[in-house]
């Protein structure tokens, strides 16, 4: 087994060995489809840095040189040249897609001299300097850690000089002073000068890639999806020949769906930005153009795109995310992947997809994670109750579902809040991947800047959160830790709602509703059902939780907990008094009330279940669980000097009855 592969030599089944992109891209290039020359070092080299003490195998870079001397034949281009360098770009891949987790580095092979050679070789120093600017940028911040707030200062203030709001305005002069400043900031950081030799910048960005796999936003995104070692181990990196989408107006580059990944239609779905590079459209920098517009601005590459779509879904047999752009009208593909899309949408393309005979039931099931449908059991905001929240901006929807918390700005707080059992709403210009643990703690994510393709679109998608980018009209300011939209300011801790499923933003908590089972929903639960060869019982206490257990197609109740049934609001208040009863009467009189609300639960539960086995419980209640703790109450009464004799006596029964996991039949 080799430690590099060429796209057209490699084995692009064997996606453990190649990583997902690395797979992508050779079997695109089987296909005949435009993929730039470019070779994947495998996960092997991973697994073996790691072993060697974070250090690269003796054997690695001179295959890796002699693999950039082939890509130098194929392109015609020359490596260090002064008149027409070869530049690469540096992408992880892992065998299971982990969206912005990991590490690229793009336009590697840029330096002072090369700069000026790519300059007369575009004919556009403008486009040189600003690709050797973003160069710098993203090797300072992935290979030395440089905070990306440093390099945005300098950029901010780059174009607040020259009067200018955008980046492609910038003229050759102001990106040579931002170069320069970059590169201080990157010697300022390490203490040593910054690595002009392409070989060198090559060493460093592949070794960067592998100590992603182990970074701590990949480590989380995997432990909390599940993806041991048997699934992904370590990450390969992918050396691709560089396109630019950012030579003029006739170049763009975009992200697209084959289907909707919102609500699974039938559609392309995406976004490019003409004059722009990759990074721009995923990390939601600027917000995209409906790729729909491609059609009126470049036919030729639009048709060229939408037969990519439908060979790449066919032969995979799954919508795909495809990344491509258009370097000067030529078109090219830098990656396919399998579609992160919502449970909706993942539901109405497996029965579609059925429909056109391109999978059987079984792949239809198999494919939809388990635990991403329960988003189809998320709620959605409550229609009568909008009216009376204010509207504070509407963006675009990116990941369905309704979700209400407090505004929190920060990443850290927004973590430590939501594991604290707070409900927050992160709210950011754009995300990055180092954003993605605050995800799992938040209850939904906002976003400036960025369209359905971006970083926190793509994420938020795949773990059902609700989710709304590219809200220009909301105004961000981190340093006082507040956003403004239409004159109304929205401070740190203030509660806010958002709508994932059309995008609109609410002041305050606005109700939800119970989401409602589609025709589709009902067919994939059908062929479930019919499929399976385990039976299904509920985990329920209660008749209305039994009803939705069938609604559902469980068959029967595997465990119905009595002790559950009285922690409704018509009950607690009775098996409290039952609790502090003083008497057998007392107290035999209150177990009365309770057994007829016991026996009415039970009559429902029993009729909802239409037959099918009953497993009940004997009622086994964790007495003290009903009472206030006992240290808590007694320092209450303390703060309130509260001595009454009807508190006394809940604290003494109270430490009567406080018990530490109890063994299950042995309370009291």
């Amino acid at each position: 087994m080799k430690s590099i592969y060429a796209f057209e030599d490699a084995d692009s089944k064997n996606r453990m060995l190649l990583g997902g992109k690395g797979a992508g891209l050779s079997e695109m290039t089987r296909l005949k489809l435009p993929v730039p020359p470019g070779f994947t070092i495998t996960t092997e080299v991973c697994n073996k840095y790691y072993d060697n003490g974070k250090k690269l195998p003796k054997d690695v870079m001179p295959l890796v040189m002699k693999n950039i001397a082939k890509m130098e034949k194929k392109t015609k281009k020359k490596w260090n040249s002064i008149k027409n360098p070869l530049l690469v770009s540096v992408r992880s891949g892992a065998a299971i897609s982990m969206p912005g987790m990991m590490d690229t580095i793009l336009n590697l092979g840029l330096n002072e001299k090369t700069v000026e050679g790519f300059a007369v070789q575009t004919k556009n120093p403008r486009f040189s300097w600003d690709s050797y600017r973003r160069f710098i940028q993203l090797f300072g911040k992935v290979v030395f850690g440089v905070n990306d707030e440093k390099f945005d200062h300098v950029l901010d203030s780059a174009k607040s000089k020259q009067g200018v709001t955008d980046d492609s305005k910038l003229n050759v002069e102001s990106l040579k002073k931002i170069v320069a400043e970059y590169k201080k900031i990157c010697e300022e950081h390490t203490k040593r000068k910054f690595p002009d030799t392409p070989n060198e910048q090559l060493r460093l960005s592949i070794e960067a890639v592998f100590k992603s796999w182990m970074g701590e936003r990949a480590v989380i995104y995997r432990e909390k999806n599940g993806i041991t070692k048997d699934i992904a181990n370590g990450t390969a990196v992918n050396v691709v020949t560089m396109v630019f989408g950012n030579m003029g107006d006739d170049s763009a580059t975009g992200v697209v769906f084959t289907r909707n990944g919102h609500n699974g239609e039938r559609e392309i779905e995406g976004e490019y930005l003409t004059n722009a590079q990759g990074e721009d459209v995923v990390a939601g920098v600027r917000t995209g153009k409906n790729v729909e517009l491609l059609k009126k601005e470049m036919p030729k590459s639009h048709k060229e795109l939408s037969n990519a779509c439908a060979k790449l879904e066919k032969h995979f047999r799954e919508p795909q995310d495809i990344e491509f752009t258009i370097e000067q009208g030529k078109f090219y593909l830098l990656q396919t992947r399998t579609a992160k899309m919502s449970a909706g949408a993942l539901v109405k393309t497996s029965v579609d997809m059925v429909k056109e005979k391109l999978i059987d039931k079984n792949r239809a099931l198999t494919r939809i994670p388990a635990q991403q449908l329960e988003a189809l059991l998320h709620r959605t905001m409550d229609e009568s109750k909008i009216k009376e929240h204010q509207q504070l901006a509407k963006g675009i929807a990116a990941s369905p579902g309704a979700a209400s918390g407090i505004a929190i700005f920060d990443v850290k707080k927004a973590i430590e809040l939501g594991e604290a059992g707070k409900k927050v709403i992160l709210v950011r210009k754009e995300t990055k991947p180092e954003d993605v643990p605050a995800f799992f703690s938040a209850e939904g994510i906002l976003t400036s800047l960025g369209g359905k393709s971006s970083h926190a679109a793509i994420v938020s998608r795949g773990m059902g959160k609700p989710c709304i980018v590219g809200c220009a009209e909301l105004k961000i300011d981190y340093d006082n830790n507040t956003c403004t939209a239409n004159g109304i300011t929205i401070k740190e801790n203030d509660m806010i709602s958002i709508d994932g499923s059309i995008g609109t933003i609410f002041i305050g908590e606005v109700p939800t509703v119970e989401p409602t089972v589609t025709k589709d929903f009902q067919t994939i639960l059908g062929w479930a059902q019919n499929a399976k060869q385990l039976g299904i019982r509920a985990n329920v206490d209660t008749p209305d939780a039994a009803k939705l257990a069938r609604q559902y197609g469980a068959q029967g109740i595997g465990l119905c907990r009595t002790e559950r049934m009285f922690n409704e609001i018509d009950r607690i208040g009775l098996f409290v008094e039952m609790i502090m009863a003083q008497s057998a009467e007392e107290r035999n009189q209150i177990l009365k009330k309770l057994q007829e609300l016991q026996k009415s639960d039970f009559i429902g539960i029993l009729k909802a279940m239409e037959g099918y086995k009953v497993t009940i419980r004997l009622l086994d209640p964790p007495l003290h669980e009903f009472l206030p703790n006992p240290e808590e109450l007694k320092e209450k009464m303390n703060k309130e000097n509260d001595n009454s004799e009807k508190t006394k006596r809940v604290l003494d029964r109270a430490r009567e009855l406080a018990e530490i996991n109890p063994m299950m039949g042995h309370r009291g």
